[in-house]
């Protein structure tokens, strides 16, 4: 129940989101999501920014995530993890030469719906339209903190 039978990749410029888990989806939504993030060198990445309503762990598979939660920075490599909790500060990125895989699980999930609305907006053309994107992240109770 809830799973996505092909994992659908949402494409985010140069990320990768693999759903494998939608905690928003059939009649008794279980709560919990999980996806798989890809991240290459380099790679755009979201801006720091909050959840008002989802707590988030992330746990490395492949490469090494440079990930921070409020002033804590760590270089996570393959095993290690770090727990978001709602509210707190977060940002990723990927300084590194080998591409990063990490599984992501949030409670309760945002849905994989969050990220085809933010992918309309960078696919539309040209520049991302700013004041469209802080509205899809507003909807979706997520706030910049830069």
């Amino acid at each position: 129940m809830g799973s996505i039978g092909e994992q659908e990749v949402i494409r985010l410029g140069q990320l990768e989101i693999r759903y494998l888990l939608d905690g928003c989806a059939g009649a008794s939504p279980s709560r919990l999501g999980s996806f798989e993030l890809t991240v290459p060198p380099n790679a755009n990445v979201p801006p720091p920014h909050s959840h008002a309503d989802n707590d988030e762990f992330v746990y490395v598979l492949d490469g090494v995530l440079r990930y921070s939660v409020n002033e804590i920075t760590r270089d996570l490599g393959v095993g290690d993890s770090m727990f978001t909790p709602r509210g707190a500060v977060h940002a990723f990125n990927n300084p590194y030469s080998k591409t990063a895989r990490a599984l992501i699980m949030q409670t309760p999930d945002i849905g994989p719906q969050y990220f085809r609305d933010v992918r309309a907006i960078i696919d539309a053309g040209g520049p991302p339209d700013k004041t469209k994107l802080l509205e899809v992240m507003t909807r979706y109770g997520l706030t910049l903190s830069v």
